[in-house]
């Protein structure tokens, strides 16, 4: 098993940034919208190390799955999960997140 970790990106198909934060096991639990600079999406990394940990950051939401939204302070969504086919499941990747995003390394694959 790896560690935790952000994998930073760029998208042959928009020319935008993304991230996404690996779990230990590799696999991902948190992905991001698309950011036009660089920079920005580096900042979105920072904001989930700095929100993750707070339960009261997280929107638990339920369609025809179950997934969850990490937002900023400001209401911001700064993250989105994969789908999960229970609430269980959905809960133990809010469980990973907060776990991991606070000191996971930045793997910057641009």
């Amino acid at each position: 098993m790896s560690n935790p970790k952000f994998e930073l990106f760029k998208s042959s198909a928009n020319s935008q940034y993304y991230f996404h934060l690996k779990a230990g096991n590799g696999k991902i639990t948190l992905s991001s919208e698309g950011y036009i600079a660089k920079q920005s999406c580096k900042d979105g990394i920072t904001s989930v190390k700095q929100n993750a940990p707070d339960e009261q950051r997280y929107e638990r939401r339920q369609n025809n799955s179950y997934t969850f939204v990490l937002k900023a302070r400001n209401g911001e969504v700064i993250g989105r999960s994969q789908s999960y086919a229970s609430a269980e499941g959905r809960d133990a990747g809010i469980d990973s997140v907060r776990e991991d995003a606070p000191h996971a390394t930045v793997d910057d694959l641009c």
